[in-house]
């Protein structure tokens, strides 16, 4: 059930649009400003589109496009004009947006950040990419955790960004922080469109939780990103899918958090997020809740190495142009407390 692209809304329903948004070239502060105004006009493109829907997500590299810039000239600030032009279009348009900045970071380099804006114009999410495509992008680790709010009708929203969702754990911890829709905003090109599909079905899957799905699409003359919008429904089942390719079209499916709060009480088989923590509890009392996973121990110990870590050929972005890092992680964050 998708309610027909949410033409037929549920009173529990949440109608979510997903823009498939044309890949841009942005070098300069003016190019910047031009596409910033085009995100705005396709909020008010949402709106007209579907007088029921709540939420318009953009992708990933909605406003810089994937030439992996880092210039200060355009990058963004969250007191600045491109964020204060996405605030003004979601109150203008009386809807929830979810948007995409390069974040200008005084201590390093930027911030991948996403952003979801409430229909007041309000500042609602804020997350900060936690895993770049190494070796392929030079963005700073986000270390601010993955935040989950109350959305669109109470609806518990979480933000991932690309690659992120490669990690299944990324995927459980917004689920174990109460997360029903998860939102993934990315900017992949054509080779990712397998893993893409099936992570986005699996991350849904396994912990009863939707997810909501998209990238830049079209070329920029040189990449040539896929669009590939999807919506994914808590027992892993498409319900809305752009496989056409049309740069700027608006997918769009109704979730019904509603029916995942339900599962997630009610299911005894594939109850996968309640089962992790309580291992075999048909032969023990609430099941096993240790934790019996090495890799788990070992992050936690800061000891973390693979069996052949020492075979791993690409540990830095060299092999993409960008010059070995010399920052520890943290570093100005310990600087600053002492």
């Amino acid at each position: 059930m998708n309610g027909l692209g949410g033409l037929n809304k549920s009173p529990n329903g949440v109608v979510i649009g997903l823009c498939q948004l044309q890949l841009p070239v942005v070098v300069t502060p003016d190019d910047l400003a031009r596409q910033t105004a085009r995100v705005v006009e396709l909020v008010g493109k949402a709106r007209r589109n579907t007088a029921g829907m709540d939420l318009i997500v953009f992708p990933e590299y909605a406003l810089h496009g994937l030439s992996m810039d880092t210039n200060p000239d355009i990058m963004c600030t969250m007191d600045g004009p491109e964020v204060a032009a996405f605030k003004a279009a979601c109150a203008m348009h009386q809807i929830w947006g979810c948007f995409s900045i390069m974040e200008f970071n005084p201590d390093g380099n930027p911030f991948n950040t996403g952003l979801i804006i409430d229909d007041t114009g309000e500042l609602r999410l804020y997350y900060r990419k936690m895993h770049p495509w190494v070796p392929v992008e030079p963005w700073e680790p986000g270390d601010i955790g993955i935040p989950v709010i109350d959305g669109p009708k109470g609806a518990k929203l979480a933000l991932i960004i690309c690659h992120d969702g490669m990690f299944p754990e990324m995927a459980r911890e917004c689920a174990y922080k109460g997360a029903e829709i998860m939102i993934r905003t990315a900017g992949y090109t054509a080779p990712i469109r397998d893993s893409w599909r099936f992570t986005n079905q699996s991350n849904a899957f396994c912990n009863l939780m939707a997810t909501a799905n998209v990238c830049m699409c079209g070329s920029d003359g040189t990449f040539d990103s896929m669009g590939e919008a999807m919506i994914v429904n808590f027992d892993g089942a498409v319900i809305a899918h752009g496989t056409s390719g049309r740069v700027d079209e608006i997918i769009v499916a109704e979730l019904r958090p509603d029916l995942i709060r339900e599962a997630r009480v009610h299911w005894g088989v594939e109850n996968n997020i309640y089962q992790f923590g309580h291992r075999a509890y048909v032969a023990v009392k609430g099941g096993a809740q240790d934790c019996p996973y090495t890799y788990m121990q070992d992050l936690m110990a800061g000891k973390y190495r693979l069996p052949w870590e020492d075979e791993v050929k690409v540990t830095d972005g060299t092999s993409c142009g960008f010059a070995a890092p010399t920052r520890v992680f943290g570093e100005s964050i310990r600087k600053a407390a002492e």
